[in-house]
Protein backbone atom coordinates (compact mmCIF):
# COMPACT_ATOMS: atom_id res chain seq x y z
CA UNK A 1 0.00 0.00 0.00
CA UNK A 2 1.35 3.44 -0.89
CA UNK A 3 2.46 5.60 2.04
CA UNK A 4 -0.20 8.25 1.38
CA UNK A 5 -2.93 5.57 1.25
CA UNK A 6 -1.72 4.15 4.55
CA UNK A 7 -1.70 7.63 6.11
CA UNK A 8 -5.25 8.21 4.88
CA UNK A 9 -6.44 4.88 6.26
CA UNK A 10 -4.82 5.65 9.62
CA UNK A 11 -6.40 9.12 9.65
CA UNK A 12 -9.86 7.67 9.00
CA UNK A 13 -9.38 5.16 11.81
CA UNK A 14 -8.13 7.89 14.18
CA UNK A 15 -11.15 10.03 13.27
CA UNK A 16 -13.55 7.12 13.81
CA UNK A 17 -11.97 6.28 17.17
CA UNK A 18 -12.14 9.95 18.23
CA UNK A 19 -15.81 10.28 17.28
CA UNK A 20 -16.71 7.04 19.03
CA UNK A 21 -15.05 8.39 22.21
CA UNK A 22 -17.33 11.43 21.82
CA UNK A 23 -20.37 9.14 21.82
CA UNK A 24 -21.05 8.70 18.08
CA UNK A 25 -21.68 5.23 16.65
CA UNK A 26 -20.27 4.00 13.33
CA UNK A 27 -22.91 3.07 10.75
CA UNK A 28 -20.80 2.66 7.63
CA UNK A 29 -17.27 3.31 6.40
CA UNK A 30 -16.23 4.40 2.89
CA UNK A 31 -19.69 4.53 1.32
CA UNK A 32 -19.19 5.04 -2.41
CA UNK A 33 -21.34 5.59 -5.47
CA UNK A 34 -20.76 7.12 -8.90
CA UNK A 35 -20.94 10.65 -7.43
CA UNK A 36 -18.26 10.20 -4.77
CA UNK A 37 -17.37 8.69 -1.42
CA UNK A 38 -18.20 9.45 2.20
CA UNK A 39 -15.46 8.44 4.61
CA UNK A 40 -17.63 7.77 7.67
CA UNK A 41 -21.36 7.65 8.31
CA UNK A 42 -22.15 7.82 11.99
CA UNK A 43 -25.04 8.32 14.40
CA UNK A 44 -24.96 11.14 16.94
CA UNK A 45 -27.99 10.19 19.04
CA UNK A 46 -30.75 10.37 16.40
CA UNK A 47 -28.79 12.45 13.85
CA UNK A 48 -27.11 10.80 10.86
CA UNK A 49 -23.67 12.35 10.41
CA UNK A 50 -21.78 12.24 7.10
CA UNK A 51 -18.11 12.73 7.96
CA UNK A 52 -15.34 13.88 5.62
CA UNK A 53 -11.87 13.11 7.00
CA UNK A 54 -8.90 15.21 5.84
CA UNK A 55 -5.29 14.64 6.85
CA UNK A 56 -2.36 16.98 6.34
CA UNK A 57 1.20 16.37 7.49
CA UNK A 58 1.48 20.10 8.21
CA UNK A 59 -0.47 23.34 7.76
CA UNK A 60 2.09 24.58 5.25
CA UNK A 61 -0.46 24.54 2.41
CA UNK A 62 -3.52 25.15 4.56
CA UNK A 63 -5.58 22.96 6.81
CA UNK A 64 -7.42 19.85 5.77
CA UNK A 65 -10.73 21.59 6.51
CA UNK A 66 -9.89 24.34 4.01
CA UNK A 67 -9.64 21.72 1.27
CA UNK A 68 -13.35 20.87 1.56
CA UNK A 69 -14.35 23.43 -1.07
CA UNK A 70 -17.70 23.91 -2.81
CA UNK A 71 -16.89 21.16 -5.35
CA UNK A 72 -16.17 18.61 -2.61
CA UNK A 73 -19.25 19.75 -0.70
CA UNK A 74 -21.36 19.14 -3.81
CA UNK A 75 -19.96 15.62 -4.21
CA UNK A 76 -20.57 14.87 -0.54
CA UNK A 77 -24.15 16.17 -0.76
CA UNK A 78 -24.88 14.09 -3.87
CA UNK A 79 -23.35 10.97 -2.31
CA UNK A 80 -25.34 11.50 0.90
CA UNK A 81 -28.54 11.87 -1.14
CA UNK A 82 -27.72 8.58 -2.90
CA UNK A 83 -27.16 6.90 0.47
CA UNK A 84 -30.49 8.18 1.79
CA UNK A 85 -32.34 6.91 -1.29
CA UNK A 86 -30.99 3.44 -0.65
CA UNK A 87 -31.64 3.55 3.09
CA UNK A 88 -35.23 4.76 3.58
CA UNK A 89 -35.17 4.36 7.38
CA UNK A 90 -32.14 6.63 7.59
CA UNK A 91 -33.84 9.21 5.36
CA UNK A 92 -36.26 10.05 8.17
CA UNK A 93 -33.48 11.11 10.53
CA UNK A 94 -32.02 14.59 10.78
CA UNK A 95 -28.68 14.75 8.94
CA UNK A 96 -25.57 16.89 9.04
CA UNK A 97 -22.12 17.10 7.46
CA UNK A 98 -19.06 17.16 9.70
CA UNK A 99 -15.38 17.52 8.84
CA UNK A 100 -12.57 15.96 10.83
CA UNK A 101 -9.26 17.64 9.99
CA UNK A 102 -6.15 15.91 11.28
CA UNK A 103 -2.76 17.62 11.20
CA UNK A 104 0.46 15.74 11.91
CA UNK A 105 2.55 16.65 14.92
CA UNK A 106 6.24 16.18 15.69
CA UNK A 107 5.38 13.67 18.42
CA UNK A 108 3.76 11.38 15.85
CA UNK A 109 0.21 12.07 17.00
CA UNK A 110 -2.24 14.05 14.94
CA UNK A 111 -4.05 17.17 16.14
CA UNK A 112 -7.79 16.73 15.54
CA UNK A 113 -10.20 19.53 14.65
CA UNK A 114 -13.86 18.45 14.59
CA UNK A 115 -16.11 20.84 12.68
CA UNK A 116 -19.73 19.94 13.31
CA UNK A 117 -22.36 20.99 10.79
CA UNK A 118 -19.53 22.15 8.53
CA UNK A 119 -21.83 23.04 5.64
CA UNK A 120 -25.46 22.83 4.52
CA UNK A 121 -26.57 20.61 1.66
Amino acid sequence: MAAHNEAGRRAEQDACDYLERQGLRLVERNYACARGEIDLIMLDRNTLVFVEVRYRRSRRYGSGAESVDWRKQGKLSATAAHYLLGHPKAAHRPCRFDVIALTGQDNGRAHIDWITNAFQA
